[in-house]
């Protein structure tokens, strides 16, 4: 529950502290006082969008700290998942700057607003004006329903399957798509595909086609050449091996004369055996080179092919051509998966869409059991508001599966006897809608486990002794949950544990909003002034000391 509000520097909030009782806290003040504003502060506290311009000093940041005792809320696996250090005195803390730059924190620790929202959705619930027309939303009233027949972790799991259900149906979608474009490109990959493996590139070498063509093509120039190389080194009468052979006797006769000239002539025998044998290698070559116009007709057919195909896919090599080809057998190969992963997607999602049948028909058996239950408990509740012929039927259509179900539904009312009942929308008043929403929070206050509830006049349109049983109600609401309820009636006034009262300052720049707790004396003129206006009379005063005698104060002014 909160154990302390503070706010600074927020609107027409200077500074303000609150600690709330555990039980009913009423917040009485007239109208622009300011409670409205402590509202949004708590909203904001609870994850809200910010806005600069609410700030009361443009020149300083406005923090709001709330400080919750959770002891008793089981909440360990809500911090756990957001990675928060749990404490059972958690402080949540916003804060605005100048600038408009907003930050979070839990505990100290930098939040993520979204983490806020998730910790600050399980400590503290605020019912508006807001809530009260969402009450006419069939998605709204199936969510009440199902929160307050227990179903809420039946529903998750039901949701669980539908979402499953749904990213396959997307998958499937999008599969079949690519199906479609893909069947459209296969017959023109399948036959480039065909081009590439009928040129057998495997085992080809581009770079060995082109030299050998050259070899084919010149073969009369380089048998030639050979012959005459061959003949200048070793055949002709003044061949080289022949030169270097006198060379090297000369040497060898010098030899025993100095160490240089013997190694001069071991150098010399090297250079005469790697002559030999560069001239046996070009004796070879020269043999082996022969004119093959049939030969090279054949290469050059080869490599007009691998030219052409170059060409066609704007590739340099024959890497490329072969990158190619590998790509396109990947493309048509990828059709023929598609189908068998597009078949195995639809079994798939056949069986996720029975599942969700499944589970949406047992969900949808659970529900109707606890529709008799739930309309029998709110025209009771509704009978005691001064409502005793209103009638409330829960009226149940089977839908397609969807993320809540099943299920469509519509609250029926009606407030007249013999009436017909009709959807919120048509049959229900202002103060008929008020009564029926504090109704169904007082239905489902025992199915949550929420620390505190805030109500911001959710007893607008009800008067008299329907207001004192409003009260009677929420003060049996406070047995179990902290109550802070924003009211202009004096009988919810009077209800309340603690009373504060919102109201203006004027100073002598600016209007500032404050808070105080009312002691006995202050909360009875406070009531009067609420029944009778600025200036009530002894009959008021005592009138306001009768309401708080319902609660048990025995009270003198």
């Amino acid at each position: 529950m909160l154990v302390d509000l503070r706010i600074k520097n927020y609107a027409l909030i200077e500074q303000l502290e609150l600690r709330p009782s555990p039980l009913l806290n009423i917040i009485t003040g007239e109208t622009g006082a300011g409670k409205s504003i402590m509202l949004g502060a708590i909203g904001l506290l609870l994850g809200n969008r910010a806005d600069s311009k609410m700030l009361f000093d443009n020149e300083r940041k406005c923090v709001i700290e709330g400080q919750f005792d959770i002891a008793n809320y089981h909440l360990q696996d809500i911090f756990e998942a957001e990675d928060l250090d749990y404490d059972a005195q958690c402080i949540l803390r916003r804060e605005i700057s100048p600038t408009g730059k907003s930050r979070a924190f839990v505990n100290d620790t930098p939040v993520t607003l979204d983490a806020l929202r998730k910790i600050g959705a399980n400590l503290m619930d605020i019912h508006s004006q807001h809530d009260t027309l969402l009450l006419g939303d069939a998605v709204f009233q199936l969510n009440l329903l199902d929160l307050y027949a227990g179903l809420v972790p039946q529903r998750t799991h039901y949701s669980n399957a539908f979402r499953q259900y749904r990213k396959l149906e997307a998958d499937l979608a999008t599969l079949e798509k690519q199906a479609v474009q893909a069947s459209k490109e296969l017959d023109y990959n399948s036959f480039l595909l065909s081009e590439l493996d009928e040129a057998r590139l495997d085992d080809e070498d581009q770079e060995a086609l082109e030299q050998e063509i050259k070899q084919l093509e010149n073969a009369e120039e380089i048998k030639y050449k050979l012959s005459q190389a061959l003949h200048g080194l070793r055949d002709g009468e003044s061949c080289a091996t022949g030169t270097m052979k006198d060379a090297t006797l000369l040497l060898g006769q010098v030899a025993a004369y100095a160490e240089s000239f013997q190694e001069l002539r071991q150098r010399l025998d090297s250079v005469l055996i790697e002559l030999h044998d560069i001239a046996d290698e070009v004796e070879a070559a020269e043999r082996r080179t022969e004119g093959d116009p049939a030969r090279a007709e054949v290469l050059q057919d080869r490599l007009n092919v691998i030219y052409t195909l170059q060409r066609k896919h704007a590739v340099r090599d024959l890497t490329g051509l072969l990158a190619l080809r590998e790509e396109l057998r990947q493309k048509v190969g990828s059709v023929l998966n598609l189908d068998k992963e597009i078949a195995r997607l639809r079994r798939d999602a056949e069986t996720a869409l029975n599942t969700v049948n499944k589970q949406g028909s047992k969900l949808t058996e659970a529900r109707k059991k606890s529709f008799p239950r739930f309309e029998q408990e709110l025209s009771l509740l509704l009978a005691d508001l001064g409502m005793p012929h209103a009638r409330i039927v829960v009226d149940h259509r089977s839908g397609p599966p969807a993320a809540s179900g099943l299920d469509v539904v519509n609250i029926l009312f009606s407030a007249n006897k013999g009436a017909q009942p009709q959807t919120l929308s048509k049959a229900a008043s202002g103060g008929e809608f008020s009564r029926l929403m504090l109704c169904i929070k007082y239905m489902l206050a025992d199915k949550t486990a929420l620390p505190t509830i805030v109500f911001d006049e959710i007893d607008t349109g009800i008067s008299g002794e329907i207001a004192v049983k409003v009260g009677r109600m929420m003060q049996q609401m406070a047995r179990k949950h902290q109550l802070v309820a924003i009211s202009h009636l004096p009988q919810m006034a009077a209800a309340g544990d603690v009373h504060y009262f919102v109201y203006k300052e004027d100073r002598a720049d600016r209007t500032v909003s404050r808070i105080r707790e009312l002691d006995t004396a202050d909360r009875i003129r406070e009531i009067a002034q609420m029944i009778a206006g600025a200036n009530p009379s002894e009959n008021t005063f005592q009138s306001a000391r009768e309401l708080l005698a319902l609660r048990g104060e025995v009270v003198r002014l």
